[in-house]
């Protein structure tokens, strides 16, 4: 199965990168059982294993589908949907079915439910936001302040690269704490 970087997929075909916090314990679970493409293989069709813990599938309307656990343990997906012609109903039955077998293959390649997904994705997002806001009040103190030692600036400076580094590299907890210890710097 080729890869969706040698397919000409059209720009206007919907494309999702995803990320999905996966419940401690699950990896090796699913690991155990198979790997992440053992798994894929009960929901997807045409799915290539490409390690133990990344695959390439299909199925009905998600065209492409790319999964990997990462090193953080999270699951990221990337995946292509063709929406279906929505005036034959047994072409909205079957991406009803495709739907359905995302939902079940998510539930358990990350050991939680779509409420719990979706909060998991909220504090995710609360993370970066955290740490966005500790950079920018960080950067207005600093200007603001006519009195602070160099060695506090410096050291400001220093976290708050380290931030925007883990922000661009997806470490969003790792950002989160920089941020709290970037404040705690400030206040002293």
């Amino acid at each position: 199965m080729p890869t969706t970087d040698s397919l000409q997929i059209p720009s206007d075909i919907p494309r999702h990168m995803e990320r999905f916090d996966v419940k401690r314990g699950v990896v090796k679970t699913v690991a155990a059982d198979g790997g992440l493409s053992a798994l894929a293989k009960r929901y997807f069709d045409d799915v290539e294993k490409i390690d133990a813990d990344a695959f390439v599938a299909s199925h009905g309307i998600m065209t492409s589908i790319e999964g990997k656990y990462d090193d953080s343990g999270a699951l990221r997906v990337d995946i292509t949907n063709v929406p279906p012609n929505f005036d034959d109903p047994d072409a909205v039955r079957a991406a009803m079915d495709a739907r359905k077998r995302w939902t079940q293959f998510l539930d358990e390649a990350t050991g939680y439910n779509s409420k719990q997904r979706g909060d998991k994705a909220k504090e995710w997002a609360k993370k970066a936001t955290k740490a966005k806001s500790g950079v920018s009040s960080a950067r207005h103190f600093m200007s603001m302040s006519e009195n602070l030692a160099e060695d506090v600036k410096s050291k400001a400076n220093a976290l708050i690269e380290e931030i925007e580094e883990a922000l661009e590299n997806g470490e969003n907890t790792r950002a989160a704490g920089r941020a709290e210890k970037l404040g705690k710097l400030l206040s002293a």
